[in-house]
């Protein structure tokens, strides 16, 4: 009897050192030769140390169009572990294993996760390097990966989904990806496409690269694909962890605070050189954010992809948040199609985990032109309206200069219900700014006159228009703003109303879902 136990124990042991080698020795030298790490090691490098359970390490395929050959785990790595003492559930394709394709086991496996994950209310993690779909088992791997899809659909809104680009994601295979909540890649050695470079040559006649079509710069800078482009696969496990640390494992999941030693009733000294009182000269928004949250940190998302918008997670006092910000040194701060819908998807992954929103706006307006116009300005805009307007989390804005004409009212106004909205003595509230404005109200008093009498009449009549829009007092008069503060007050009083804030509970009307504009 012990030597039967025996060797069902060394049988153990074999088959776990078998399922760690995957694809075999050769296969993992290869892929170290890339400069990349194999599924299991990326999993390591990620997780607590010592905290991965692994699920359904001797699974094999039943196709019998791949013939005898097998290895344990069929190509897909999968499991659950900690990552800053937070549970998550994760898979990690091994490219070791017929490049990572998938195959019917293999997608059984990742769906098996998911659902854990749906079922447990953990963070998905996906962590991809994979040629597509094995030709061999044919419609059997294109159901897997519906099957797949339907599941990233299931999560969305209900637990956090981040993918890791770690080599080839091709064909159907980049719409998982695309349906979760947030895209890394690595530079030089990920790439995403529906279809490859040899395929656009041949239908095209295009010749483009890997890297130009799909590599991480291309989805990050261009396409807006990817929210994080980042230099080395070590790299992306850190801010992996980083990004993890700002949101909650699930929705209706109460925040945890995130530690800090830094002061919560300190003036923001930096601030108040920072705003010009020239609404066209440009200034960094970022020195706003860095001097307002906690230590000086904040992890922006989509970092290269509409930088006329900034968005990003921070903590004040504590208190995790959301910020969305235009960015008046890139096209003024400007709304276009890009950073419309880079704020909207934001904020709407923001309402979903319950994450307070603060904004600082400063926007003269949204772009015009011909490409805006044709590309469906009024379309795309509309849909950082219906994402402020639907959400339900604390909202917080604070005007740091001007906010004109319809842009206004998209960057979280009062009028779509943001709970507090605050002015900087700096901010200016209105349809356009004095010099349009006055050059259409009072054409007809401007016209014949020329030289000096032009120039005076004009300054005349930009000065009057400024007195009487060029400062937030009409709003506040109104009730538009809740307050005016200075600019060094700018931490404390958003730690006082997040506060405020916390127990927020605002009803949505009943019904099956809204129909954003798509």
């Amino acid at each position: 009897m012990s030597q039967s136990l025996e060797g069902k124990r060394t049988l153990l042991l074999k088959l776990r050192q078998e399922s760690e080698l995957g694809g075999g020795e050769a296969r993992i030298k290869k892929q170290h030769e890339t400069g990349k790490y194999t599924a299991r090691e990326r999993i390591e490098r990620l997780v607590d140390p010592g905290s991965f359970l692994e699920f359904d390490r001797f699974v094999v395929h039943k196709s019998q169009n791949l013939g005898d050959a097998k290895f344990l785990g069929d190509g897909v790595v999968t499991g659950i572990a900690t990552i800053n003492g937070q549970k998550i559930a994760i898979f990690s394709q091994d490219f070791t294993c017929w490049g990572g394709a998938l195959g019917a086991a293999h997608a059984k496996k990742i769906c098996k996760i998911m659902d854990f994950a749906l079922e447990n209310r953990i963070p998905m993690i996906g962590i991809n390097d994979s040629g597509g779909a094995r030709i061999q088992e044919g419609v059997e791997g294109l159901a897997g990966y519906g099957e797949i899809f339907y599941r990233n659909v299931k999560c969305s809104g209900v637990i956090p989904q981040i993918s890791l680009i770690m080599g080839p994601c091709a064909g159907g295979a980049v719409y998982s990806p695309a349906l979760t909540d947030f895209i890394f890649m690595v530079e030089k050695t990920s790439y995403m496409f529906v279809t490859g470079p040899d395929v656009i040559k041949t239908v095209t006649h295009e010749d483009v690269t890997k890297e130009a079509l799909g590599g991480a710069r291309t989805h990050s800078e261009i396409s807006g694909v990817a929210q994080f482009n980042v230099p080395s696969e070590d790299e992306c496990f850190e801010r992996v962890r980083e990004l993890l640390s700002y949101i909650p494992p699930a929705n209706f999941t109460k925040a945890t605070p995130k530690y800090t030693s830094d002061i919560v009733y300190r003036d923001n000294v930096k601030i108040k050189e920072t705003v010009p009182a020239n609404p066209k000269k440009p200034y960094d928004m970022k020195e706003i954010i860095f001097d307002v949250v906690d230590d000086a940190q904040f992890l922006e998302v989509h970092k290269d992809y509409a930088k006329n918008i900034i968005v990003g997670f921070a903590s004040v006092g504590g208190i995790k948040i959301g910020i969305v910000a235009n960015q008046p040194a890139v096209l003024a701060g400007v709304l276009d199609i890009a950073s419309s819908e880079k704020a909207a998807r934001f904020v709407r992954f923001c309402d979903a985990f319950d994450i307070p929103i603060l904004t600082l706006v400063d926007v003269p307006g949204f772009l015009p032109g011909t490409n805006q116009e044709y590309g469906g300005i009024i379309k795309h805009g509309s849909k950082l309206l219906y994402a402020y307007s639907e959400a339900t989390v604390p909202l917080i804005s604070i005007i740091t200069r001007k906010s004109y004409g319809g842009a206004y009212l998209v960057m979280a106004s009062k009028h779509i219900k943001t709970d507090v909205n605050l002015a900087y003595p700096t901010a200016e509230i209105a349809v356009m700014g004095a010099e349009g404005a006055v050059n259409i109200i009072y054409r007809h008093e401007l016209e014949g006159l020329t030289g000096k009498a032009f120039d005076d009449k004009k300054a005349q009549l930009i000065a009057d228009y400024e007195e009487k829009f060029a400062n937030p007092y009409r709003a506040a008069e109104l009730g538009f703003m809740d307050a005016v503060i200075l600019p060094e007050e700018t931490r404390k009083r958003v730690y006082e109303y997040l506060i405020a804030l916390k127990n927020k509970k605002q009803e949505k009307p009943k019904r099956k879902h809204g129909n954003i504009q798509l």
